[in-house]
């Protein structure tokens, strides 16, 4: 058994949902502390996060992981269950083997076999490891990350262990990713009969054109590397169950996935423009939960697309696609960042697996990049 197979059903085991780590850092950290990092455990709130450090001295490069899980579902839909590891048809089955345990395990072995040549390398490595990526984001890497700002440690590379590949491993990485805007809009009305509408006000009716005007809208064009602004209605909800009576209230929830070339305060100001003009009695509440970012060049990004085409010898393609991840807190630090993991197919899925040939050169990858980003002549 491969040392990365081995530490993957080692995390798997651990019932980890989250923001319980379930002993995934502690057993982290015993595994680290013989390689020369200093483990500090950051706890904040009931959320627990390791930072490992070995070295002092810059350039520092940071792995980033979460060994938190999302709930597995019925449990009965799994073919094995999801907190034993099982190996089936070239797969290892089990909640969080693709988002993201067999990351952590690739970073941790090839951390081990980097530093047997290379014990005195000129710069810093890390791992910033949460148990809060799939809950609510507010205990873990944002604010460990806030911590390090404080006392002065400077992150200059990011490798986040995302399951980024699409269809082969190492095809596939995450250079940016667009951000998150979240609203949430309460219409006011007046209730009343539904027989006598003269008498009341209809938040539905009410808010319906500016509605239709808002998902019509084209909020920008996007660029080389994002895709244009998206305005999406997540729920609509109104009414007191009865068909005659008129609503009084009505609460929609939406979302913005945009770009660079928007900002949050922009796509605010046009959503409060919209509704003003509808002369419409509202409120909302907003919630960002990423700024868009990206890194387009530098060394980290040439030594990821140089260790991918090496190892497996294809031409890694660049994108911004898909949700948010935690690497929207480290770059803006100033740190390159780019997402590199193995397949996402199953992630969140029942009977997530990730592919047990794939978990050797995931970890022959991220060696690879540390051997190009610290020893390069």
């Amino acid at each position: 058994m491969s040392d990365v197979l081995e530490l993957t059903r080692e995390l798997i085991s651990r019932a980890s949902l989250t923001p319980d780590d379930a002993g995934c850092q502690a057993l982290l950290a015993e595994r680290l502390e013989p390689l020369g990092f200093k483990n500090e455990h950051m706890p904040f709130g009931a959320v627990q996060n390791l930072w490992s450090r070995r070295g002092d001295s810059g350039p520092l490069l940071v792995f980033v992981g979460h060994t938190d899980v999302v709930p597995t579902g019925p449990l009965d839909s799994w073919s094995s269950p999801p907190f034993v590891p099982t190996e089936r048809d070239g797969y290892l089955y089990g909640r969080g083997a693709a988002d993201m345990k067999s990351s952590i395990a690739a970073f941790v072995v090839a951390l081990y076999r980097f530093l047997q040549v290379n014990h005195d390398f000129p710069g810093s490595i890390a791992l910033l490891i949460t148990s809060d990526e799939e809950g609510p984001s507010v205990d873990g890497t944002v604010k460990v990350v806030q911590a390090l700002r404080e006392r002065g440690e400077k992150i200059d590379y990011c490798i986040v262990g995302e399951p980024s590949s699409v269809k082969s491993l190492g095809d596939m990485v995450k250079n940016g990713r667009r951000g998150s805007l979240n609203g949430r809009l309460t219409v006011k009305g007046e209730q009343g009969h539904a027989a006598y509408p003269q008498r009341a006000i209809n938040p539905i009716h009410k808010l319906a054109p500016a509605l239709a005007e808002l998902c019509g809208a084209q909020w920008d064009q996007g660029n080389a590397f994002f895709p244009a602004t998206t305005f999406q209605v997540t729920n609509l909800n109104s009414g007191t169950g009865a068909d005659n009576v008129i609503p009084g209230t009505l609460e929609a929830l939406f979302n913005f996935r945009f770009s660079t070339e928007s900002t949050a305060e922009g796509l605010k100001a046009a959503v409060h423009k919209c509704l003003d003009a509808h002369a419409l009695d509202y409120e909302i509440v907003w919630k960002l939960s990423g700024e868009p970012f990206l890194t387009d060049t530098g060394l980290l990004l040439t030594a990821v697309q140089e260790a991918i085409k090496d190892v497996t010898t294809l031409d890694t393609e660049l994108s911004t696609s898909g949700g948010t991840s935690d690497g929207r807190f480290i770059a803006p630090t100033g740190a390159q960042v780019v997402e590199v993991g193995p397949l996402n197919d199953t992630i969140h899925k029942i009977d997530e697996c990730v592919r047990i040939d794939d978990l050797e050169p995931l970890s022959r990858i991220y060696e690879g990049i540390l051997q190009r980003l610290f020893c390069r002549r």
